[in-house]
């Protein structure tokens, strides 16, 4: 169970008072926005500060949001297929932090960036190119060897991050990273917990657990393109490959390819997956 489930009903509930501002479209009975929110932001003050540049907050928070909707997608996909209803479980609780995660970035991009969307607008009606997440997100969820060293990979480079921008200049940004960042701590020992276990059970455990860390490696060298986190990363890395009497993979140099959308083949089947029911009904209200 994940850190948000620790949270009431009351403040989870709430995320969108101060986000939600300027919307007076309807939208707040659309898709994904709902009703009745009640916002654990509430009270901060969502004015740009002055010497903070819109357009970059607003690519920012895309891109953190792209990477955790896309990621909440894969993991939504072990429902019905995970090892044990115990996993099942706590992937599916991982998926809806992140998805919570996505909703308040998307939000906070479509106050500064202008345009004045709504995250509908961000998760359902933009085509592959347009996003902005990192490739090792959108591969397919693999076996669960896979899924564990991807998560425990994404969850390391985004908790890294999320710790640095919890001192943003944004107030609204770093509340959100601060929110972030206990769920993400979750995350990251939930998935260096399986890691060791695979990695230091039995020799099939430790093939695929060997097999997913060289299917990952490729993609890792991404994510320190994107954000210069590559030492805090790497060290969590060792730190489990170690334990679980793994070989830490050799990372090969790469470039911010998901970021200037430049994707997978994978990305848009996932994504048609996601965005069809609301492209088919773009009014539908609940």
């Amino acid at each position: 169970m994940s850190d948000s489930d620790s949270h009431s009903d009351h403040d989870d509930e709430h995320v969108y008072l101060s986000l939600a501002e300027g919307h007076d479209d309807g939208s707040d009975a659309r898709w994904a926005f709902g009703t009745g929110f009640e916002d654990p932001l509430y009270g901060v003050d969502t004015t740009v500060p002055e010497g903070v540049d819109s357009g970059e907050l607003a690519a920012t928070c895309v891109e953190l949001a792209d990477d955790a909707l896309v990621s909440a997608q894969r993991l939504a996909q072990w429902c019905t297929r995970a090892p044990e209803l115990e996993e099942e479980v706590a992937l599916a609780n991982i998926g809806l932090d992140l998805l919570g995660q996505a909703r308040l970035l998307y939000a906070r991009a479509g106050q500064v960036d202008g345009t004045g969307r709504d995250e509908d607008a961000y998760a359902y009606f933009r085509d592959a190119a347009d996003f902005r997440n990192v490739r090792l997100a959108e591969l397919p969820i693999g076996d669960f060897a896979f899924s564990i060293v991807r998560l425990l990979v994404l969850s390391s480079w985004r908790l890294a991050h999320f710790g640095r921008l919890a001192g943003h200049r944004d107030p609204v940004l770093a509340a959100i990273a601060a929110k972030g960042v206990k769920e993400l701590t979750y995350h990251r020992q939930y998935a260096a917990e399986w890691a060791v276990r695979l990695g230091d059970g039995t020799d099939e455990s430790h093939r695929r657990m060997r097999m997913a860390l060289d299917q990952v490696a490729p993609y890792i060298g991404e994510l320190f393109v994107v954000y210069d986190v590559e030492g805090e990363v790497v060290d969590v890395l060792r730190q489990v490959t170690e334990a679980a009497g793994l070989a830490m993979p050799q990372v090969p140099a790469a470039h911010g390819a998901g970021r200037g959308g430049q994707h997978t083949e994978h990305l848009a089947p996932l994504l048609a997956e996601l965005q069809g029911v609301a492209r088919a009904h773009p009014e539908a209200t609940w």
